[in-house]
């Protein structure tokens, strides 16, 4: 085992290649790609339009998160790593992280330990700028909805209806609900408004989804921001915002190039949240990978319930994707928190707790195995406390679902414990891809009920008021057939985040149902989730500072 180091202290030790070296791997020119500094660049998409999708795809998912973490992306770096040091062109397509989490809960989204992606201070402090962007793209239409409304109103858009929400990049509670417009008719209309957080808006969404710069722009003239006195909807299009919103995206459209630590090219680009948006990384960037290398690793936001499915229902329907091996994270500690252990205790043996709390990766299993028809192996993320106990008894219960577990202890080791899970992870790539998603050719209502049904385990869907008339006023306007995107708590299979491991006969609860014509899905609101986070008692940002020579401490 290595000294003990803190991951930015790993990273600001290891020296980056040059970005251009990192492209050059993977058969790109210096006129394929445009520099952001030394370490990282854009590729230009229109330089590869011809070339084909010939790469494997392999998605890392994981169990139903705890406190404990699990380590999905750390998991999905040491495998890329790992598949690159057997000889492996393998390039890792990750979301870039939101500025919300990294000062409030995480202080940081590019790995952990020797599976990181660099350079991590950058990637996680601005980056290239993309999410600005979008947030700009975002706000132009909301500017220009009250601008039309001030300046007589032509479309007659009912301001009580106006669905389209002001947004910010960061963890804000304040800015949930608010009314604006104040100060005098000089100074707009006045009215209710909210943000949402930057990576739960529509326009990341179809910044996620969007095949191609023409495709970005039709999809974000289709965004309703409200409707009309008449009640029919309004949308970007008719305020013709869709030109300038495309033009802020333009340049932020073109994937990131980075590297690991082991100077894995890695394309790191869009970040919706999984449990409120449909937390995948953009469509074009995962493309892109497909056409630059043999293999390709992705992961999916939250648990399998939740980034997993939608990543199966949404994203691979929209690219027409089907990916030819799917990891699914675990740990010992995280299994010991789903059979009742509570955080403090999880480094304490515990193999009853274990056999417990295997029932919630038990149902990831037969999700993805069985409802997915996915190539699967479990990884067991190792931490220090684990038991050979303990992995015994995942490796023999995954046997009885006739599906592989292997232990890799990449956060310590980098690539190099990563080997026995990528040799698996190839084998898979070789089978026949049986993959089908379950919600194809269905109404929105039928989709919620086989996902809550079949993905989660619910006995039953209830409706409130509000979201039975907004689901007959979806299907009146002709989007009753829409993807659906659900927004629920990711710690639970269930809308209640204190169900742990496998819960049963429980009841899903729609709220409130709210339509993303632009990125073609329904986002359905359940429990008590927000789409605006708000931070911690003690934010990780009280941690975070720079010296005089501009070093950056605490990004974990």
């Amino acid at each position: 085992m290595k000294e003990y180091k803190s991951d930015i202290e790993i990273a600001q030790g290891i020296e980056p290649n040059k970005i251009i070296e990192i492209a050059e791997k993977i058969g790109l020119s210096e006129n394929d790609i445009e520099y952001y500094g030394k370490y990282k660049a854009k590729i230009n998409i229109n330089s590869l339009k011809n070339k084909e999708q010939n790469g494997k795809l392999i998605l890392v998912t994981a169990i139903t998160p705890t406190p404990a973490g699990e380590g999905k992306t750390t998991t999905s770096i040491g495998l890329a790593d790992a598949m690159s040091s057997l000889g492996k062109k393998t390039i890792l397509a990750l979301r870039e992280p939101s500025l919300g989490p990294v000062f409030g809960i995480k202080g940081g989204a590019t790995g952990g330990g020797y599976s990181q992606v660099i350079p991590m201070e950058d990637i996680n402090l601005h980056f290239t700028g993309d999410f600005h962007a979008i947030g700009a793209a975002n706000n132009l239409l909301a500017a220009m909805i009250d601008n039309h409304i001030q300046h007589g109103n032509k479309l007659k858009i009912d301001p009580k209806t106006i669905t389209w929400t002001r947004c910010l990049d960061m963890n804000d509670r304040q800015l949930r609900f608010l009314v604006d417009g104040l100060g005098g008719r000089m100074n707009g209309v006045p009215r209710e408004d909210s943000f949402c957080i930057t990576v739960a808006s529509e326009i990341m969404a179809i910044f996620c989804l969007a095949t191609n710069l023409m495709d970005l722009k039709k999809r974000i003239s289709e965004i309703i921001i409200g409707y009309s006195y008449d009640n029919n909807p309004i949308t970007a299009g008719d305020l013709k915002a869709q030109g300038a919103m495309t033009a802020l995206l333009k340049d932020s459209f073109n994937p990131n190039l980075v590297q690991t630590l082991e100077h894995t090219p890695a394309i790191v680009h869009g970040g919706p949240f999984a449990n409120i948006a449909h937390g995948c990384n953009s469509l074009i960037a995962t493309q892109t990978a497909l056409k630059l290398g043999d293999y390709v690793v992705t992961e999916a936001g939250f648990g399998a319930d939740l980034g997993a499915e939608k990543f199966l229902d949404i994203k691979c329907n929209a690219g027409k994707l089907k990916p030819d091996a799917c990891v699914l994270v675990a740990t010992c500690r995280a299994l010991k928190n789903h059979g009742g252990v509570s955080k403090e205790d999880l480094d304490i043996p515990n193999i009853q707790a274990v056999k417990k709390g295997f029932s919630n990766l038990k149902r990831h299993i037969e999700n993805l195995k069985n409802k997915y028809k996915l190539n699967l192996v479990v990884a067991i993320n190792a931490f220090p406390s684990d038991t050979k106990e303990e992995i015994d008894l995942i490796i023999s219960e995954c046997e009885k679902l006739s599906v592989k577990a292997v232990l890799a202890n990449h956060w310590a080791l980098g690539g190099k414990g990563a080997e026995d899970l990528a040799k698996e992870v190839i084998s898979l790539c070789d089978e026949k891809n049986e993959f089908e998603s379950i919600t194809t050719k269905k109404s929105v209502e039928e989709k919620i009920k086989t996902i809550s049904e079949n993905i989660y385990g619910a006995k039953d869907v209830k409706y409130t008021k509000q979201a039975t008339q907004k689901l007959e006023k979806l299907k009146e306007d002709g989007y009753g057939n829409l993807d659906v995107c659900i927004a629920k708590t990711q710690y639970s299979f269930s809308d209640n985040p204190q169900l742990k491991g496998a819960p049963e006969d429980f009841e899903i609860t729609v709220r409130d149902i709210k339509i993303s014509a632009g990125a073609n899905f329904v986002v359905v609101l359940t429990g008590d989730i927000l789409t605006m986070p708000g931070l911690p008692t003690k934010p990780a940002a009280e941690n975070i500072d720079v010296d005089e020579s501009g070093k950056i401490s605490g990004l974990f």
